[in-house]
């Protein structure tokens, strides 16, 4: 008869030559996490530094009451591989994802814990570096940026208002973890699991963490060119990872609001103006489906006859918000009905 799971929060830890910061991190997850109720799960991710030995020692001490497993990669496979299989492998009500490298405080995802644990309406949190009145030590400039940024067009793609996408410090509960499936193996997994979240309908709520920044002497391994992926991921999971519906939705509102564009300015103010309009549209695509975005269209339409030169744009906005307006409510009209997937 197989033993029934008592394990409340499952902790996965992705490792790939972390050998200098194990022996702290294991100290820390004692301190706040040693107890029956919770196990750790280490990923290591083809470490060739002497990580996995050390953590095999770590294990063999047997010093803590949690349970332990470590799942061995022969091969370097990504921290997004490595959190896939980590999830796979959990049993807790709650998961909570921890980076190896002391970057992030685990006094902080204790907090973080107790805060979901304790009220049920609470499914994911995330950790934010730059909520928080605590410390903080950080020289990296455009790795700064390139976060703030990434949640800035997140925020404006899905609708949300979230200060720090990349944290790499979440809580969930098994109820998210069941709804989402993730699919991108290296640093571009949280925007891929943020993504998930919204799209599932979940709320995101944000807490503020300690950060002490790791140099590339210290074996620090996200580069710029993940920061330039960050882009190319947070394209892919808004406007191609949908349904076809949508994605439909997208090329329709695109195609009809650059031609609206295309009524505006002339020369290269012309050609700009039909590439905002473009993005726009992709934009509204993502949140109007054919019809809704047809009552945009039309009211478009009716108020480009308005006006001439700049009572022509003046005419075309506010048409274009009455449009909105009249969208958003026959989006919400017709949610319950037979017509729902065409609004």
């Amino acid at each position: 008869m197989p033993q029934e799971n008592n394990k409340i929060l499952s902790i996965v830890i992705p490792v790939f030559n972390e050998i200098n910061f194990l022996h702290e991190l294991f100290e820390q997850i004692k301190k706040f996490f040693n107890n029956e109720h919770t196990e750790i799960i280490i990923v290591d991710d083809g470490s060739n530094d002497g990580s996995s030995n050390l953590l095999l020692k770590l294990k063999e001490k047997n010093d803590y009451k949690f349970s332990l497993k470590i799942i061995r990669l022969d091969i370097n496979s990504g921290k997004g591989k490595a959190i896939q299989i980590g999830i796979k492998n959990s049993n807790g009500e709650y998961v909570l994802l921890q980076d190896a490298d002391l970057e992030l405080d685990c006094k902080d995802a204790k907090e973080m814990f107790e805060i979901i644990s304790t009220n049920k309406d609470i499914k994911c949190i995330f950790g934010s570096r730059y909520l928080s009145g605590k410390l903080k030590k950080n020289n990296y400039f455009f790795n700064n940026l390139v976060g703030k940024i990434n949640s800035l067009i997140f925020n404006v793609f899905f609708s949300q208002s979230l200060s720090d996408v990349h944290c790499g410090l979440k809580i969930l509960h098994r109820s998210v973890i069941e709804k989402i499936q993730l699919r991108i193996n290296d640093f571009g997994i949280e925007i891929d699991l943020a993504s998930q979240i919204v799209r599932n309908n979940f709320f995101i709520y944000e807490f503020g963490v300690s950060y002490f920044f790791r140099s590339k002497v210290q074996g620090k391994k996200i580069t710029w060119v993940d920061g330039l992926k960050s882009f190319y991921y947070l394209i892919k999971v808004r406007f191609f990872d949908n349904s076809y519906s949508t994605n439909l939705s997208i090329a329709y509102s695109s195609v009809y609001m650059a031609f609206v564009g295309s009524h505006f300015g002339m020369g290269l103010g012309n050609t700009l103006s039909i590439i905002i309009f473009f993005i726009l549209g992709s934009i509204l695509g993502i949140h109007y489906k054919i019809l809704s975005s047809t009552i945009i269209f039309l009211f478009l339409f009716v108020g480009s006859f308005f006006g001439k030169g700049n009572g022509t744009i003046l005419a075309v906005i506010i048409f274009f918000i009455l449009g909105l307006f009249i969208a958003r409510k026959s989006k919400i009209f017709f949610s319950n009905s037979k017509f729902s997937n065409y609004f």
